[in-house]
């Protein structure tokens, strides 16, 4: 593979990371908003929007794993996968009411985090401008919870 093509495939990986990300945040955002008007039909289509983004995260890691990317980016995705498939496990295959269980829910906050905060850590690495891009998605979604909350 020539040059060209290796730039031109860790940029479209780049963009489909931080892309992932954003839609990532807002569609949370949305399970939120959903949430706290208790729209069900909403709930539902940002719920799916969310668990989907294993999709693209998984074409992500194959593609940093292909390129040799920084071992804090492949293990970045670790998180934000293994967030996604705990969601789907949790929310979608046993369908139990975690939430209310403290014992279930703490661990799954903490890897919510982890998986939130390593989105912006990898979008940090890839560029300034993405980074900040992610960020103040991830700053919509608190405002947003903090509106669930309230």
């Amino acid at each position: 593979m020539n040059k060209v093509d290796e730039i031109l495939k860790l940029k479209f990986n780049n963009l489909l990371f931080t892309g992932s990300s954003i839609i990532f945040n807002l569609a949370v955002s949305g399970v939120y908003i959903a949430s706290k008007i208790d729209n069900q039909s909403l709930l539902k289509v940002f719920g799916n929007i969310v668990v989907l983004l294993i999709i693209p995260f998984t074409f992500s890691l194959i593609g940093y794993i292909k390129a040799k990317a920084k071992k804090k980016i492949i293990i970045s995705h670790y998180f934000i996968l293994g967030y996604l498939l705990l969601e789907v496990l949790l929310d979608y295959i046993l369908k139990i009411p975690f939430r209310q269980i403290l014992i279930i829910h703490i661990p799954y906050i903490i890897i919510f985090y982890a998986a939130a905060f390593s989105m912006i850590s990898v979008s940090r690495t890839i560029s300034r401008k993405m980074g900040l891009l992610v960020l103040v998605t991830f700053f919509i979604l608190i405002g947003c919870l903090i509106y669930n909350l309230g």
